[in-house]
C-alpha cells in the first residue's frame, strides 16, 4: 500500500528543511547518543577491541549470538552522513543483524567528520577490514566468509574499502552488502538522477541535507572527482565483490544506488539490486516487525546461502 496522504503530510513537517546540519551536527550527536542509551540483552556477547589507522585506535564491537547458524563474519559500517551516528547509536541494528542473520557482526567505530574529513573515516574501515582478512584465525572464520555491509554513507564507504582492496591487492573481499548507499558526488538540482527530484523535499532525507553532509565529509572540491568517494563515477569497476544492494522506493539516494548496481554489473560482477517498496532512506534502523526491514533480512539470508 502506497504512503497515505496524512503519513506524507507528517514526514513533510520532520524532513527539517531550514536546520542547518553544518550547525547543529554536535546537537544532533548528542541527541542520538541519549536516545540510543540502552542494556544490552543477555542473548549476545560483545566485546571491544582497537585497530590501529595512520596511528589512530580505531573501537570495534563484536556482536556474537548465542545461536549462530552459519560461518560469517558481517563487517558492518554506519550510515550517519559520514557526520553523526555512532557504534552505540547503531546498538540494536547490529543486535538485530547477528539474532535474524545468524552471524557474529562487527561494527566500526570510524572517525567522523568534519574533525577528520574524507578520507580519515574510510581508511579507518580499511584498516580494520585489513586487519580481519590478514588474521581470519582470530575468528575462526575463511576469508571468503567475511561480508562487508553497511548503510547510506556505511553503503559508501563499504563500497569504496571495496575498491581500494582491488587497487590495494592487500586481500580480497568476496561479498559487500549496500543498503540505500550514497554512490554519487552531485545531489543538487543538477543532478542526473530522478530521485533527488521526486524523493529530495518531503521524506526525512532532503536533497538539501545530503549536500551539506557531502560538504562536510570532503575535505577539498578534489575529493568530489576521487572515485573512493564517490564510487559511480570510478572508471574502472572490475573486479568487484559479489554484490547485494537495497534501496527505498521514497529515496533520494534511490536512483544512484541502483545506477552503481548497473555499473558493476556492465563491468562484469555479480549483483542483485532490490528496491524496496514504500521504505524511505533510514527505514533498515526501524524495529524487527516492519514489513521492508524482514524483507531486508530475507534478502540478506538468500544473498549469504547463495
Amino acid at each position: 500500500m502506497a504512503i497515505n496522504k496524512a503519513t506524507l503530510l507528517a514526514l513533510k513537517a520532520l524532513s527539517y528543511p531550514d536546520i542547518e546540519i553544518k550547525e547543529t551536527y554536535k546537537a544532533q550527536r548528542m541527541l542520538l547518543n541519549i536516545k540510543s542509551a540502552s542494556v544490552f540483552t543477555p542473548f549476545y556477547k560483545l566485546w571491544d577491541r582497537q585497530v590501529l589507522s595512520n596511528g589512530r585506535e580505531v573501537s570495534v564491537r563484536i556482536y556474537h549470538t548465542t545461536n549462530d547458524k552459519r560461518k560469517n563474519l558481517l563487517i558492518f559500517f554506519h550510515g550517519g552522513g559520514w557526520v553523526t551516528e555512532n557504534v552505540d547509536t547503531y546498538n540494536n541494528v547490529c543486535r538485530n543483524l547477528a539474532k535474524h542473520i545468524g552471524c557474529r557482526v562487527v561494527s566500526v567505530e570510524y572517525s567522523l567528520a568534519p574533525e577528520h574529513p574524507f578520507p580519515a573515516g574510510l581508511e579507518d574501515c580499511y584498516a580494520v577490514v585489513k586487519d580481519i582478512m590478514l588474521y581470519p584465525e582470530l575468528f575462526d572464520i575463511k576469508r571468503e566468509k567475511i561480508v562487508l555491509i553497511g548503510d547510506s554513507a556505511g553503503g559508501n564507504l563499504a563500497a569504496a574499502v571495496s575498491l581500494m582492496a582491488r587497487d590495494r591487492q592487500e586481500f580480497s573481499v568476496a561479498k559487500q552488502i549496500l543498503i540505500y548507499p550514497s554512490t554519487n558526488n552531485n545531489h543538487t538540482v543538477s543532478s542526473p538522477f530522478k530521485s533527488i527530484y521526486d524523493n529530495g523535499t518531503d521524506y526525512l532525507l532532503t536533497s538539501k541535507r545530503i549536500c551539506e553532509y557531502i560538504d562536510l565529509y570532503k575535505s577539498k572540491d578534489e575529493d568530489l572527482k576521487n572515485p573512493y568517494f564517490s564510487p559511480l563515477i570510478a572508471d574502472d569497476l572490475s573486479n568487484q565483490p559479489k554484490t547485494l544492494i537495497i534501496t527505498a522506493e521514497y529515496d533520494p539516494l534511490r536512483d544512484e544506488g541502483e545506477a552503481y548496481g548497473i555499473a558493476l554489473e556492465k563491468a562484469g560482477n555479480n549483483v542483485r539490486v532490490y528496491r524496496m517498496k514504500n521504505a524511505l532512506h533510514g527505514f533498515f534502523s526501524l524495529d524487527y516487525r516492519f514489513i521492508q526491514v524482514k524483507r531486508t533480512y530475507e534478502l540478506i539470508n538468500l544473498f549469504l546461502n547463495n
